[in-house]
C-alpha cells in the first residue's frame, strides 16, 4: 500500500487503477492471455514515466508497458505487474509539413496521427486491421508491419528518432529528424521491436510521405499462386514502382468472410482458389487505372489471370480492403487455434503453402487451416485450428509451421513480435550467440529484470 500511495502521489490518485477496475488491462485482444494487473498506472508526461520507473527499480516491481493493447503474442500479459499505460500521453506536438515528419507521444493512435497528417496533404502509411486503436509507442516496441510494408517499409522504416525511458528512470533522448547521424551505435533501432525489454518509447519523431491523389485497385483471380511473384514485377514495372499493397486470400479465406461478415460478398462471379488484392498509389496525375487494366488484361488474354475486378470508386475499394481487413475476426473466431506469423522469401510462399498442409495432416488429420498473407513482403498469417484442444498437439503443429519456415530461408515472427507465445521457437530457431548478445543487452539496460519480465527472450538452457 505504501507503493501504491507513492504512485498516486506522482501520477494523480484517479491515474492509478487497482482491483476490478484494471480488467480492461486483465486480458489480451485475443483473450488467450490473462492476468490480473498489481495496478495500472498512466502517467500524463515523460516525468512521471520517469519517476514511475525509478520507484520501480528501487522495489524491484516488474513494469508492463501497454499501448493499444492490441497485440496478438502475449506481450502484454500483466500479471502481478505494474501496468503502465501510455494511453494519457497521447499528443501530436508537431507536424512540419516542410520536412514532412511529425513528432508524437506514445499514446497517439495510428489513424488519428494519419488523420492529422492528412490536413497537410501527407500521410503516416501505416496499414493493418487495428490501426483505430493500436498506439505509436506498441508499433515502434512491435516494429508493426501491415498492407503497406511493399512500398513504404515497416515501422522501423517510418522512424527517425525516439525518446525512451530506461529501466532506471534515465531518459535517453534520441529525438533528432535527421536522416543521416552516423555518430555510434544505433540505439533508435535497437529500442525498436524490443516490446519494452530495454526500455519504454514515450515519444517519437516519425516520417510522413505524400498523400496518394490516386489509387488503382483490383481482385485477382488466378489459378494457382506460383505466378503471383511474376505478376507483382508486371505491375512495377509497368507503374514504375506504384504497388502499395499485394495480398493474398485462399478460397477458404473468402468462404470464412462470407460465412461469418454479415452482407459479405463473393469477390468474383465464380470461385477461385487464389485471390488476390492488388492496390497501386500515386500523387501525380497519369493512368494509373489505365497501367493496372493493361498489365492485368495482357495476363488475361496470356491464361496467367482468369478473372480481374477493378474498384470503380471508393465503395468498392472499401469493400475490397474490409474482406481482407477481416482476417483476425475470421481467425480468431473458432476455438481452439493456432495463429503464426511467418516469412518466406516472395518465391517461396506458395511452396510453402503447398508443403505445410500435408505436414499438420500427418499429426491431425482432422485439423482445418486458414491462411492470408502480405504477398508482396512473403509475410503469411497461418492459423491452424486443431480437431481437440491438446497442449502438445498444439505445440507440435506450431513447431512444424515455425520449422517450415525456417527451412525454406524465412522466419517464426514476421511482424506481431514475440511475447509469450514465440518464447520456444525463439529458443530452438534462434541463432544461440543472437540470443546471448540479446540477453548481455538486456541485463545492461534492465540488470534487475523489471521491465516486461517473462516475454521476447526465453530463459537459457
Amino acid at each position: 500500500m505504501q507503493v501504491i500511495q507513492s504512485l498516486r502521489e506522482i501520477v494523480g490518485p484517479r491515474y492509478v487503477l487497482t482491483d476490478e477496475d484494471c480488467a480492461r488491462w486483465a486480458s489480451d485482444w485475443t483473450g488467450g492471455y490473462q492476468g490480473q494487473p498489481m495496478a495500472v498506472l498512466r502517467p500524463g508526461d515523460r516525468d512521471e514515466v520517469s519517476a514511475i520507473l525509478r520507484l520501480a527499480s528501487q522495489h524491484r516491481l516488474p513494469v508492463v508497458p501497454v499501448s493499444g493493447n492490441t497485440g496478438l503474442v502475449g506481450g502484454a500479459l500483466a500479471a502481478e505487474s505494474l501496468v503502465l499505460s501510455l494511453d494519457r500521453m497521447n499528443r501530436i506536438r508537431s507536424i512540419s509539413p516542410d520536412a514532412r515528419v511529425a513528432i508524437v507521444e506514445a499514446g497517439v493512435v495510428v489513424a488519428a496521427l494519419d488523420d492529422a497528417a492528412g490536413a497537410h496533404g501527407l500521410t503516416f502509411p501505416l496499414a493493418f486491421g487495428a490501426a483505430g486503436s493500436a498506439m505509436i509507442g506498441g508499433v515502434l516496441s512491435t516494429n508493426a508491419g501491415g498492407a503497406n510494408v511493399l512500398h513504404y517499409g515497416n515501422t522501423r522504416d517510418l522512424c527517425l528518432g525516439l525518446e525512451v525511458v530506461l529501466a532506471d528512470g534515465r531518459v535517453l533522448d534520441l529525438m533528432s529528424a535527421l536522416h543521416k547521424n552516423n555518430s555510434g551505435f544505433d540505439l533508435r533501432n535497437l529500442m525498436i521491436g524490443a516490446e519494452g525489454q530495454l526500455g519504454i518509447i514515450t515519444a517519437a519523431v516519425l516520417k510522413l510521405h505524400p498523400r496518394p491523389t490516386q489509387h488503382a485497385t483490383a481482385m485477382v483471380a488466378m489459378p494457382a499462386l506460383d505466378d503471383a511473384p511474376d505478376l507483382l514485377n508486371a505491375l512495377q514495372d509497368a507503374s514504375g514502382g506504384a504497388v502499395v499493397a499485394y495480398e493474398f486470400m485462399p478460397r477458404s479465406f473468402v468462404e470464412g468472410h462470407l460465412a461469418l461478415i454479415p452482407n459479405a460478398r463473393e469477390p468474383f462471379e465464380a470461385a477461385h482458389p487464389v485471390n488476390l488484392l492488388v492496390e497501386l498509389a500515386a500523387t501525380r496525375t497519369g493512368p494509373l487505372t489505365e497501367v493496372l487494366e493493361q498489365v492485368l488484361a495482357a495476363w488475361l488474354e496470356a491464361g496467367k489471370i482468369v478473372d480481374a475486378v477493378l474498384a470503380q470508386n471508393e465503395t468498392q475499394r472499401r469493400e475490397m480492403w474490409a474482406r481482407r481487413e477481416a482476417a483476425a475476426e475470421i481467425a480468431f473466431h473458432r476455438k481452439p487455434f493456432i495463429d503464426t506469423d511467418i516469412a518466406v522469401p516472395l518465391n517461396r510462399v506458395a511452396d510453402y503453402l503447398r508443403e505445410i498442409e500435408p505436414r499438420l495432416r500427418d499429426l491431425d488429420p482432422d485439423c482445418a487451416m486458414l491462411s492470408v498473407a502480405h504477398l508482396g513482403d512473403g509475410n503469411i498469417h497461418y492459423t491452424c485450428f486443431p480437431s481437440r484442444d491438446d497442449a502438445g498437439l498444439k505445440s507440435a503443429m506450431r513447431d512444424q509451421i515455425d520449422r517450415l519456415a525456417i527451412e525454406m530461408g524465412g522466419t517464426f515472427s514476421a511482424e506481431h513480435g514475440v511475447g509469450r507465445s514465440k518464447l520456444a521457437p525463439m529458443a530452438r530457431f534462434k541463432d544461440p550467440v543472437a540470443l546471448d548478445v540479446m540477453r548481455s543487452l538486456k541485463s545492461t539496460l534492465d540488470p534487475l529484470g523489471i521491465l516486461n519480465p517473462g516475454k521476447t527472450l526465453p530463459a537459457p538452457d
